[in-house]
């Protein structure tokens, strides 16, 4: 044994025994220092989500596959658009472009907020329990993993964790991303692109410390997620680039930094990669988008005024809402008593960052996210800046004119959590290292550094609280979020499933009248039917074509204000064309007998009576709705009086059964033939 033992020694075999151990441990060091990196980003995200559930309890804590927002509203649209990818990748159907919207011409989906880079990831939830659960899953995830997108570029910059915490607490669940999910609007409410993306800056511009080749082709695949969540926001961050990088020249020619050629190129070369990766997978969404079929050009929502922005003063004032505005939000979807002040950031925050700019002014990152947040601050006021400006310098660009100014919003909060974060960083090591040097003179360097430990982070806890607390009083009064049970009325649950392919339905309100739950009931219905019409910025009568003046007066009698009169013959027939033009099949009304406000339209009765009138025979009652079947095969038109049709509308034939108003409509045209 000792002649083999001797033998292997001689001959250089390797000894298991020591360097086996040394490699053990060199893994046991990386591991180690692996979850040390990871452990603050797990509790960090932990922190969030619980945050987010809280935001979302009544969806989470009663049936999170059928209890939402709404299913009205712009929710019911998102809900429409979270059923499509889903939908589309089982059955091979193009994810850009839809006819199951605005028969027979279609909707284009990148022309929408589709938020294709949400609603892909999540289209296996959509399969397994629908486009409820995926809307929750997708309301509550985005803020928490909004603010952990930013608690990781934070912890770039500073080293107190709780900082970067704080920081990441403040752009994930500020007034402006609650207000935005508390509508569906997910391509405004989810915003976790955009720290990477500054991140991914940060390190072409300023730190340069990897391959520029490397960095520009992560920008630019960020750049085409950011597409696919949404181009607006892509467009605003785009407009603070500029600024943000005229900024940091700005500074670097002032202070007549040395190599500012060599950085310039490392910075270009990775700006440049960043486009070409980005232009080369989005040319042909880009084109799709700007010339595809049914695209919209120009303004999307025409004679909007969109380019009205917030007052600057919204900042530090949080803004109640008039009557006017919350019935205008619940008719959006969001059906709470109260909303989020969407501008507000508190006063005490504003005046903690001021007094900050004075306390570390040699602090460079200060003034970089304070000026870029004035100048994001200043494009937020649109036309209510002086002289319109420095909107006006954007107003009138193509694309462009499509933003809504106050979305600006979105660079001002990350700029301010940015600063809170640094603020922070200063506070904790000032404190830490003054309550050290003075408890040093007296007590043993243990005890010294445990108390300035501890006074350390009280005193960030403490000016943390400062400005956080009334913004966190602003959300805090919509919290939970108000959710309601998307009510599908029974025929699209019992027979709509049912139906034969190739089947076109306009339901009653029609979703182009601005009440747009039938898109929530075509989504849960998984799609079984085309419909004609929709909602968005397709719904408005200049994109109608021959077809606009049965629009507008099929708009009428779902939702107006001052109440439908009796239609005239020209009306018939404008919705008789409409009906043709549109290939429509069948006409539904639901019974608004139990059905919620914003599921039913202005004026049922005389809905039935126009419908009657216009195809030419009363409906079919059933399974809780009025139904004309075979629709493309219309009767002659039943045109009655104005008396008679008013007459045939009153509540007491509307009472009189299902069938009350339709008969009395065909009885008075055969009386007056």
């Amino acid at each position: 044994m000792r002649s083999s033992v001797a033998t292997q020694q001689t001959s250089g075999a390797p000894d298991p025994g020591p360097r086996g151990g040394r490699s053990s441990r060199i893994r046991a060091g990386r591991y180690g220092a692996t979850i040390s990196r990871l452990a603050p980003i797990g509790i960090a995200f932990a922190g969030y989500l619980a945050v987010s559930i809280v935001l979302w309890w009544h969806a989470w804590s009663t049936h999170p596959t059928s209890v939402t927002i709404c299913g009205c509203g712009d929710p019911a649209l998102f809900l429409w658009f979270l059923e499509w990818p889903a939908h589309a990748i089982a059955h091979g159907s193009s994810l850009f472009h839809s006819t199951a919207l605005f028969h027979p011409g279609g909707i284009n989906l990148l022309s929408n907020t589709s938020v294709l880079a949400i609603g892909i990831p999540l289209a296996p939830v959509t399969w397994l329990f629908g486009p409820v659960a995926t809307l929750n899953v997708a309301s509550t995830l985005g803020p928490a993993l909004t603010a952990l997108a930013m608690f990781w570029l934070l912890r770039r910059w500073v080293r107190w964790t709780p900082a970067a915490f704080a920081g990441g607490l403040l752009y994930g669940f500020s007034p402006y991303v609650v207000s935005n999910l508390a509508l569906a609007h997910l391509m405004t409410g989810v915003l976790l692109v955009l720290p990477l993306i500054i991140a991914c800056l940060d390190e072409l511009l300023v730190r340069q410390r990897r391959r520029p080749v490397l960095v520009g082709g992560v920008l630019g695949l960020l750049i085409v997620v950011q597409f696919f969540v949404s181009t607006e926001v892509l467009v605003i961050v785009a407009i603070a680039g500029v600024a943000g990088l005229v900024l940091l020249v700005g500074y670097a020619l002032v202070m007549a930094q040395r190599g500012l050629v060599e950085r310039a190129r490392h910075g270009l070369t990775g700006l440049v990669v960043a486009a070409g990766v980005s232009l080369a997978v989005l040319a042909y969404p880009i084109w799709f988008a700007l010339a595809g079929p049914m695209h919209l050009s120009g303004q999307v929502w025409p004679g909007r005024g969109i380019a009205q922005g917030a007052a600057l003063e919204d900042l530090w004032r949080p803004a109640s809402l008039s009557r006017a505005a919350q019935h205008l939000v619940n008719l959006s979807g969001y059906q709470g008593s109260t909303y989020p002040a969407d501008q507000y950031l508190g006063l005490g925050l504003v005046i903690l960052l001021g007094v900050a700019l004075v306390i570390w002014r040699r602090d460079r990152r200060l003034w970089f996210f304070g000026g870029l947040g004035v100048v994001a601050a200043l494009l937020g006021l649109g036309t209510r800046g002086p002289s319109g400006l420095p909107w006006r310098i954007f107003a009138d660009a193509p694309i462009v004119e499509n933003v809504i100014p106050r979305r600006f919003m979105i660079v001002t909060t990350l700029c301010a959590a940015a600063m809170l974060a640094i603020v922070l960083d200063h506070v904790h090591a000032w404190v830490r290292s003054s309550v050290r040097a003075v408890a040093g003179r007296r007590v043993a360097p243990q005890g010294a550094g445990l108390a300035g430990t501890l006074a350390g982070f009280a005193a960030g806890l403490a000016v943390a609280s400062a400005a956080l607390v009334p913004v966190a009083q602003n959300v805090a009064a919509s919290t939970p979020l108000t959710t309601q049970a998307v009510k599908t009325p029974a025929w699209f649950v019992d027979v709509a499933p049912h139906l034969p392919p190739g089947q076109v339905i306009l339901t009653y309100p029609v979703p182009f009248s601005g009440l747009q739950s039938a898109e929530s009931w075509q989504a849960l219905d998984r799609m079984h039917f085309a419909m004609a019409g929709g909602g968005g910025p397709e719904g408005v009568p200049s994109r109608a074509g021959k077809e606009r003046a049965g629009f507008v007066v099929l708009s009428a009698v779902s939702f107006s204000g001052h109440g439908f009169p009796p239609p005239t013959a020209e009306e018939v027939d404008a919705v008789r064309k409409a009906l043709v033009g549109w290939g429509v099949t069948l006409i539904v009304v639901p019974d608004p007998a139990g059905r919620p406000g914003y599921d039913q339209g202005m004026d049922t009765p005389s809905a039935l009576g126009l419908f009657t009138s216009a195809v030419g025979r009363p409906p079919r009652y059933a399974d809780g709705a009025w139904v004309w079947g075979d629709v493309q095969a219309l009767g002659p038109p039943v045109l009655i009086s104005t008396e008679d049709f008013g007459r045939c509308t009153t509540d007491q034939v509307w009472r009189s059964g299902p069938q009350g108003v339709p008969a009395c409509v065909m009885t008075a045209t055969r009386s007056s033939t």
